[in-house]
């Protein structure tokens, strides 16, 4: 197994720390080349979320995905069900480990979050730097702007 870059734990049978091969390992059938495919302002490649969760099998209870980035203390915790089929996390940019620069270790990506139709989940929902998920049957930690004005300030800090 290669260095970790990512851990998925929580309620789950088989909770895991996954490296930048075992992603680039992982089926045909869970993996997305060319993210750009899907949105024109994404780059590298990713692994369908459906195919990580194949691995951990959640308890049948789990409701939430948590993300957790500690490069920059961000945590989102999100309504499972409302992503479980359409998202996916980017881990390789050029052939490579997606570099911190791009969001990595691992950057989730949900392609049309407006789409998923709950205010649970914004475009704050895309989370860069993640290198822990964990399933739970309540919501988790989240430190997500609330409001306009803290969303503003957000994006504010993360352009200087």
């Amino acid at each position: 197994m290669s260095k970790p870059l990512l851990e998925i734990a929580g309620e789950v049978e088989n909770p895991i720390s996954i490296g930048f091969s075992d992603l680039a390992n992982l089926a045909d059938a869970f993996q997305v080349l060319d993210v750009s495919r899907i949105d024109p302002k994404r780059k590298g490649d990713a692994v369908k979320l459906s195919g990580l969760l194949e691995l951990v099998r959640p308890n049948s209870s789990v409701r939430y995905l948590t993300l957790h980035a500690s490069t920059d203390d961000f945590h989102a915790s999100i309504p499972l069900s409302a992503i479980r089929d359409s998202a996916i996390l980017i881990y390789r940019l050029d052939g490579q480990p997606l570099p911190v620069s791009a969001g990595g270790p691992v950057r989730f990506f949900i392609p049309d979050f407006a789409a998923c139709h709950t205010s649970e989940i914004d475009e704050c929902a895309n989370v860069k730097f993640v290198d822990r998920i964990e399933l739970t049957s309540e919501p988790g930690r989240d430190n997500r702007p609330h409001d306009e004005k803290e969303h503003a300030e957000l994006h504010e800090r993360e352009s200087s």
